[in-house]
């Protein structure tokens, strides 16, 4: 009885602490054979480790004051480490960044030496995409953006590091890092589970990339002649080809669409059905110039380098698109039409007719009764036949088109081989009636004239001509 008399009393006694411990603490016997006692107070816990006394036997709390001094010794320590590890942050952040300066600075005179060693122009052809001066400028900008990332990273990493040193901002840490690696982490997964999908994409794309190279090959060759499918003419090959490849890409944007990243989101699909909206609506008349387009060129009403009619313009195709043809006047002068346009005109081919049967040229004069009808057919064809660029086979031949009350109507009619040539050819055509007909002595004049004249005087010249 005497044991549990004795700790209960050394228990029951107040605290030596009194500015640490205010009041009597009531306290029980551990049976714990290190001897813990636990304290307990209303605000706050203070545990005190005690040892049983050898001689006695008893069991008496430490002393709290050498306690309190242990952890204010400690708590010094610690705040010194502290400051000593957010000194080392600083410093190893700032040794860094100048190490990044002078990394950058490095490779900036080094870009600027391989100018004149070891780079050389980019070109295509004959195009010149970029030169030297343009790559440096090129490889100094993604040295700087690399230089920029690479701080960017370190002061990402910096920040949390700093704040997970005191412990009153560890937890401020601790958000800094989620907040900062909770997207990336979301980014490099999102990139993961999607690289079976891209795979997906790369394959598709491939082997589309080489049917259309195929087809390209295939058009290539019937384009040049070199090979020849009955009932397909060698102007359809390149259309057929671009057709064909506007289809192909059609369907390969079909085929992965479903891979695309965000293609079952309701945005991705909001924004799909209103560019949809937008070409249906405001793409009619370019729909519509678009199948003239084609329809105008599996009609073969003409082929780029003709000399066409539409209308009242005269000029050879520069240019077909899908949209527009172009045409070069005789006075070089561009005009674009629509294709539409020309499937509702009609269209006259000069250049088709010349190449096939010749095209034929005519004028018309008009002589009086009085001069011989064979006389003057005979000088027409001569001078038709003197004309350069006329064919001599099939021969030139005069048609009487009206008989007039005071003359008849004769035309000239001649073929031609270049339809290019037609304006020059028309020009020397009259000159060599003109020679033709003052040589004969024949008027090339209306009789209404002649009806009104004392007789005397004559138009044809006095002089003889020079002659071509």
């Amino acid at each position: 009885m005497l044991f549990p008399t004795l700790i209960a009393s050394a228990y029951n006694r107040k605290c030596p602490i009194a500015e640490c411990h205010q009041g009597y603490f009531p306290g029980r016997y551990n049976p714990d054979p290190y001897g813990f006692v636990r304290h307990t107070e209303s605000r706050r816990h203070i545990q005190i480790k005690s040892r049983p006394d050898p001689e006695t036997g008893l069991i008496a709390p430490r002393d709290g004051c050498q306690t309190k001094n242990r952890q204010a010794s400690r708590k010094l320590v610690g705040n010194r480490k502290t400051l000593l590890y957010f000194v080392l942050v600083l410093l190893g952040q700032y040794l860094l960044f100048r190490l990044s300066s002078w990394l950058y600075k490095k490779a900036k005179a080094r870009i600027e030496l391989l100018k004149d060693t070891k780079l050389k122009p980019i070109s295509i052809q004959n195009y010149e995409i970029l030169d030297t001066q343009k790559q440096v400028k090129l490889l100094v900008f993604l040295a700087s953006i690399l230089r920029y990332l690479l701080l960017f990273i370190l002061l990402v990493l910096t920040i949390p590091i700093l704040f997970s040193i005191f412990p009153q901002t560890k937890e401020l840490a601790y958000k800094i890092a989620y907040y900062i690696w909770n997207p990336v982490k979301s980014i490099l997964v999102g990139i993961l589970d999607y690289i079976p999908n891209l795979f997906t994409i790369i394959v598709i794309c491939l082997v589309i990339k080489y049917v259309i190279r195929g087809i390209r090959y295939l058009a290539t060759e019937i384009d040049a002649g070199r090979l020849n499918i009955n009932g397909f003419y060698t102007d359809w090959a390149m259309p057929t080809y671009h057709i064909i490849r506007f289809l192909l890409y059609a369907f390969m944007i079909a085929m992965i669409y479903p891979y695309l990243p965000g293609a079952n989101s309701g945005v991705f699909q909001g924004v799909s059905v209103f560019v949809g909206l937008i070409v249906s609506l405001g793409s009619s008349t370019v729909i519509g110039n678009i199948i003239a387009g084609f329809v105008i060129t599996y009609m073969r009403a003409f082929k780029q380098g003709d000399r066409i009619k539409l209308n009242d313009t005269v000029g050879n195709v520069i240019e077909k698109t899908a949209f527009v043809t172009r045409l070069r006047t005789i006075k070089n002068e561009i005009v674009t039409i629509p294709n539409s346009f020309i499937m509702s005109s009609q269209t006259v081919n000069y250049s088709s007719s010349a190449r096939t049967y010749g095209l034929i040229i005519h004028s018309e004069v008009t002589i009086g009764y009085d001069a011989p009808w064979r006389k003057v057919h005979q000088l027409l064809t001569d001078a038709a036949l003197a004309t350069p660029g006329v064919m001599p086979e099939p021969a030139p031949f005069v048609l009487e088109t009206s008989l007039e009350d005071f003359y008849p109507v004769y035309q000239i009619n001649a073929y031609i081989r270049d339809a290019d040539k037609m304006t020059a050819i028309y020009s020397d055509l009259h000159q060599n009636i003109q020679d033709y007909f003052d040589k004969a002595g024949v008027e090339i004049m209306s009789p209404h004239y002649t009806a009104f004249r004392n007789g005397n005087a004559s138009t044809i010249p006095k002089e003889e001509p020079a002659g071509n």
